[in-house]
């Protein structure tokens, strides 16, 4: 994979089709060869997509019999025969979809397995549940929160489309970054003190996922992985110690408990009231 004859025949994908009279990528039929690599039992499996291709925290793969999700004329479709030379690893079998199928799809490049292709991987993610957000469980209890939770919701604000996008596309400048991360930081309320490690890290992230867009296809897929796995992370540090749920008993008790939680009766209570972190926290393991 990380050879220098795959290297140029991965550069040669991402330029020639650009260049020949203006043809245009079937972005149907590229997510269909895809999907027949990283869709296997999806109707079954709505975490196929994260499991396969995504990130290997989403859990092992069912090992029933392979079944695409792909349905219709499979022309574009790799082979059960082909499919037995994918690797295992999520990111290095992602790669692997991605230069199969720009032989098999003409006209499309690296960049619109990227357009096209990362959004289904992360909403699959979500499916599994390695990437849920904490702020949709604390909106109602919560003012203040943990680091742990502001990275995770300034991040994924940073990250969207219309903001810096997954790549950093449209941040490439530190006047851009600063606009954006300024915009998020201000929304994510109960955060302030934490934004300015929250910052630097989320910086670092896009440096070096801007870096990976201008060096090589396998980069590029790699670092999106790792910009998954740092969410998860981010997330899972919170459950580790019950720090999530022990922050938000102590803002319900003093901010919607008469006594203060001074009597079990009220502790018993707020308890109650942030028991929901037990079961997000759950669905990490």
């Amino acid at each position: 994979m990380k050879t220098k004859t795959v290297i140029y025949s991965l550069v040669a994908f991402m330029i020639l089709p650009n260049t020949l009279w203006g043809a245009s990528c079937s972005r149907a039929n590229l997510t269909k060869c895809l999907d027949s690599v990283c869709a296997i039992n999806f109707s079954s499996n709505p975490a196929a997509r994260c499991q396969y291709c995504g990130t290997s925290s989403a859990g092992t793969p069912p090992t029933s019999k392979m079944r695409t999700v792909t349905t219709g004329s499979t022309k574009y479709m790799l082979t059960d025969k082909e499919l037995k030379s994918a690797p295992t690893d999520p990111g290095q079998r992602y790669v692997w979809a991605t230069r199969q199928c720009l032989e098999k799809v003409a006209d499309c490049t690296a960049d619109d397995v990227t357009d096209t292709y990362d959004k289904l991987i992360e909403q699959s993610c979500t499916a599994a549940g390695v990437s849920a957000e904490m702020k949709n469980l604390t909106a109602n209890v919560s003012k203040t929160k943990s680091e742990s939770v502001c990275s995770g919701e300034i991040s994924a604000c940073v990250t969207r489309e219309n903001k810096c996008g997954t790549n950093y596309s449209n941040c490439k400048t530190d006047s851009d970054f600063d606009r954006v991360f300024s915009e998020c930081a201000t929304d994510a309320t109960g955060c302030e003190s934490f934004t300015a490690s929250i910052k630097q890290t989320i910086s670092q992230s896009k440096d070096s996922v801007i870096n990976a867009l201008e060096t090589n296809l396998e980069s590029i897929v790699l670092a999106h992985q790792q910009n998954r796995a740092n969410k998860i992370l981010s997330i899972q540090n919170g459950c580790k110690d019950n720090s999530a749920r022990d922050a938000c008993v102590k803002t319900v008790c003093a901010n919607n408990m008469r006594n203060k939680c001074e009597n079990e009766s009220e502790k018993t209570m707020a308890q109650s009231l942030c028991k929901f972190y037990d079961i997000a926290c759950g669905t990490l393991k």
